[in-house]
């Protein structure tokens, strides 16, 4: 199906810290421009599984509104995210006979295997979510290259790396977005749209891990001669760094999160030792005063622990030796200063960090190349690749005309519009507020 530059794609990220809606369109060079984009705090989400309908609902609205007015256009499906640590995978075979005489296998055949093995049994409770082939065999031989279309065969087999997870858990995210009067396009992996915003081809050939660390859960997807090998969902994120700073330096919540944004380091021996910072007391009592190389051994500590589930989920794909590319780490946890040298020194792996830059046009670049949004972008470049390719519809209806009383309610997390650069960002509110709170000092 050919590409129509004037189809927008609706994506929507479900995080444990966020909520995040995303209007976009493929440019001329096949990019994609961001048109409506809104974030808000998601207070229904824990270890990316929904435990509030009510509050989730609520943010899916604020972001879809917002998002709308924006792009000018009214949202009436999207793509979604899903992880949670009731996500599984299995490794499964199957096959189809395809007729007594040799056939030419194509397209529709391979489409049949992939089919069949959406039926194949699984717990009570549990659904298939994604089918992904892993290699290809023609009468019981393999074929090297994966490439089956064209040749000659009586059956067709396949091995398969299929994601599982819990029917209840999928219901209620279609639940939460169909009450916000969308409706679910498609179910995405998370870690699977992460990959499709930061890796590149040349990676996914070569061999590499991409670890996206989230607010609440860690999400993990092996590749290996451009094919993914092993998925998984951790369920712990960057959530619980701030609860351990919280109750180790008996703060609040808030003063945490800032401790862990602007002055945390994922190394200990790199942090200032000759440093403290200032945090406002409780209630009118004292202010407290941290060393930012305590704060610095609470964040090893755990992002330590974090780091071991994501190596045990590497060594389980038995291709822990042959990631030749290293890794590439991704999502909000990917900002913490010196988390790569932490890796490296733990590991030996190389190791970058994944920005969503490899598909983004350059109008998006400068507002929403970060981390932290690389989910929400993968899930926007597969969604057009579903409606490229026919399996879905487009996400939008006409262009309309948002009245401006609509949207004020939520003016004041609206995000910077591309064409108004005068607009104060998010990031430098967000700095104003915490020279207001912190000072930081040397310690003579």
């Amino acid at each position: 199906m050919a590409q129509d530059n004037n189809t927008y794609v609706a994506a929507i990220d479900l995080g444990t810290t966020k909520v995040v809606t995303l209007v976009g369109k493929r440019t001329a060079n096949g990019r994609l421009q961001i048109v409506g984009f809104s974030s808000t705090d998601s207070t229904g989400i824990k270890k990316g599984m929904i435990q509030n309908i009510e509050e989730t609902v609520k943010a899916v609205e604020k972001t879809v509104r917002e998002a709308e007015s924006q792009a000018g256009v009214k949202i009436k499906s999207a793509f979604v995210g899903i992880a949670g640590q009731h996500i599984y995978s299995i490794k499964n075979y199957g096959y189809i006979t395809l007729g007594s005489e040799e056939t030419e296998i194509k397209r529709s055949h391979i489409k049949r295997l992939i089919e069949d093995m959406y039926n194949i049994p699984v717990d009570t409770g549990d659904s298939i979510l994604h089918v992904l082939p892993l290699d290809f065999s023609i009468d019981n031989v393999k074929i090297e290259d994966d490439k089956p279309i064209g040749m000659l065969g009586r059956r067709l087999g396949a091995n398969f790396h299929i994601v599982i997870g819990k029917t209840s858990s999928a219901k209620h995210i279609e639940k939460c977005v169909d009450r916000a009067g969308v409706k679910v396009s498609e179910l995405i992996l998370e870690p699977l749209a992460s990959s499709k915003a930061v890796l590149t081809d040349e990676e996914r050939e070569a061999g590499v891990a991409l670890i996206d660390i989230g607010g609440g859960t860690t999400d993990l997807a092996v590749y290996y001669n451009g094919i993914v090998r092993h998925t998984a969902v951790i369920p712990i994120g960057g959530s619980i760094i701030t609860q351990d700073i919280k109750e180790g330096c008996q703060i609040l919540q808030k003063h945490a999160e800032m401790l862990k944004l602007h002055h945390g380091y994922a190394l200990m021996s790199m942090a200032p030792d000759n440093k403290i910072i200032t945090v406002p007391g409780i209630g009118g009592r004292e202010p407290k005063e941290i060393s930012m190389r305590s704060l610095a051994g609470i964040i090893q500590a755990r992002m330590e622990e974090i780091l071991e589930y994501a190596l045990y989920e590497i060594q389980m794909s038995g291709f822990a030796n042959k990631l030749t590319a290293g890794v590439v780490i991704t999502g909000g946890g990917a900002l913490l200063k010196h988390i790569i040298s932490l890796i490296k020194f733990k590991w030996g792996y190389d190791v970058r960090i994944g920005y969503p830059s490899e598909m983004l046009c350059s109008e998006s670049l400068e507002h929403y190349n970060y981390p932290q949004y690389s989910t929400v972008i993968g899930l926007g470049l597969m969604g057009l690749e579903y409606i490229d390719a026919g399996e879905a519809s487009p996400c939008t209806t006409t262009e309309f005309k948002i009245e401006v009383n609509k949207t004020e309610e939520f003016a004041e997390v609206q995000p910077k519009e591309p064409k108004q650069p005068s607009k104060r960002t998010l990031g430098m509110k967000i700095t104003d507020v915490l020279s207001k709170l912190f000072a930081e000092d040397d310690i003579n």
